[in-house]
């Protein structure tokens, strides 16, 4: 009775767990092999060590080497959109200083064109007195 209690509750804990690492398959198959293997965990994990599992330690150093690739990736990516948030201030400020120097032309057209406007006033206020009006 143990062992088929030991079986059933193998089940549960192997697919509960192939549920959570593999999904829905994981689930099914963590689930068989707990129901076959009884309480010795999903796939045996409790059984491996580095003296019964020579692939172990070449696992573990490629489990390590992926590791410092994906930080290097990772810091390559930070560097990437810290160049472009750089480039994207500085092209910023370019913009800025091309609307401030477009508002001061147009300033400066604006009091040109009063300074014209005041101009003809006063040459037809000049023509006017001149000629006798």
């Amino acid at each position: 009775m143990g062992n088929f209690l030991g079986s059933i509750v193998g089940g549960i804990t192997g697919a509960a767990t192939g549920l959570f690492t593999g999904g829905p398959a994981g689930a099914v198959a963590g689930g068989v092999n707990g129901l076959v293997n009884g309480g010795n965990g999903p796939a045996g994990l409790g059984n491996i060590s580095s003296s019964t599992d020579p692939t172990l330690p070449i696992q573990q150093g490629i489990d390590q080497a992926y590791e410092y690739e994906n930080l290097a990736l990772q810091t390559e990516e930070l560097r990437h959109q810290t160049d472009m948030q750089i480039q994207s201030q500085q092209f910023n400020d370019v913009q800025d200083e091309k609307a401030e120097q477009m508002r001061e032309m147009n300033s400066l057209r604006d009091v040109a064109m009063k300074q014209h406007e005041a101009d003809d006033k006063i040459v037809k206020e000049f023509i006017r007195t001149a000629g006798g009006e």
